[in-house]
């Protein structure tokens, strides 16, 4: 597909229901939504402007822009400064807030994951660092930055801090597993986490590790995770690319 060309499935919207009680703009947004799962409207296609599709299908503008932002706030849809509106190019990543992975939850939900080990080192503990892992500042702590992909495309960058006996984990190990999958299989047994989830600008090179615009939004996590003794093992820094990732959670009333 050229890159000037647009995309629209226009036959997908001959049978809407002018008259029922199901709201319009609900109708568009799910019929879109069911084209982009399936691939009809395959990744990477660039939608026709608001006004051409509210011209096409006899609807006005506010109901064709509330359609496609249902499916901009999904993830499944972008929109790009000088491109327009653009199927997100691969499926978005939704992750239950639980004591998890992201590798594993990228393999559990039939994605590919992918890992680029950026770095690999032995540092000395910042003040942070330290006080994540309940050690002195200045102790040497293993320090390891890699890239994460799902199905090809970029969707974190991810830095991790674990105690220094952990120095023994090969990068070969971090390229083909998750790192709790690694810690598990060592023994560690991963009973509790604090997680804070925020939002900033990308800084240095995590545009390009995320192939998002230079200072575009990122999501971020911040994880302290215990072992069953109480024990910090993990310290991260973490930081997703919005338009490929949402963290999903259910709330109870008490």
């Amino acid at each position: 597909m050229a890159g000037d060309e647009t995309y629209w499935p226009a036959e997908l919207f001959a049978d809407l229901d002018r008259t029922g009680p199901v709201p319009l703009y609900y109708q568009v947004s799910t019929r879109l939504e069911e084209a982009i799962q399936s691939g009809t409207i395959p990744a990477g296609a660039r939608l026709e402007n608001e006004i051409a599709i509210a011209q096409k299908l006899g609807l006005s503008r506010p109901t064709i822009r509330r359609a496609i932002q249902e499916l901009v706030d999904k993830g499944l849809l972008v929109r790009r400064r000088g491109i327009g509106t653009q199927v997100v190019q691969g499926q978005v990543v939704t992750r239950q807030v639980e004591l998890t992975s992201l590798y594993e939850d990228l393999a559990s939900t039939h994605h590919t994951p992918g890992t680029r080990v950026l770095a690999h080192e032995i540092v000395p503990a910042t003040d942070a660092v330290a006080a994540g892992l309940g050690v002195e500042p200045g102790t040497d702590v293993v320090y390891i930055r890699r890239q994460r992909s799902t199905d090809g495309i970029p969707v974190a960058v991810l830095e991790n801090y674990l105690p220094a006996d952990f120095a023994d984990i090969t990068t070969e190990l971090l390229e083909t597993r998750g790192l709790y999958q690694v810690l598990r299989a060592r023994g560690v047994a991963i009973r509790v986490a604090k997680q804070k989830i925020g939002a900033r600008r990308a800084t240095g090179d995590e545009n390009t590790l995320l192939d998002i615009d230079k200072g575009g939004p990122v999501l971020t996590v911040e994880r302290i995770a215990f072992d069953d003794s109480g024990r910090a093992f993990e310290y991260g820094l973490h930081c997703y690319r919005p338009d490929m990732y949402s963290f999903e959670t259910t709330l109870v009333a008490k």
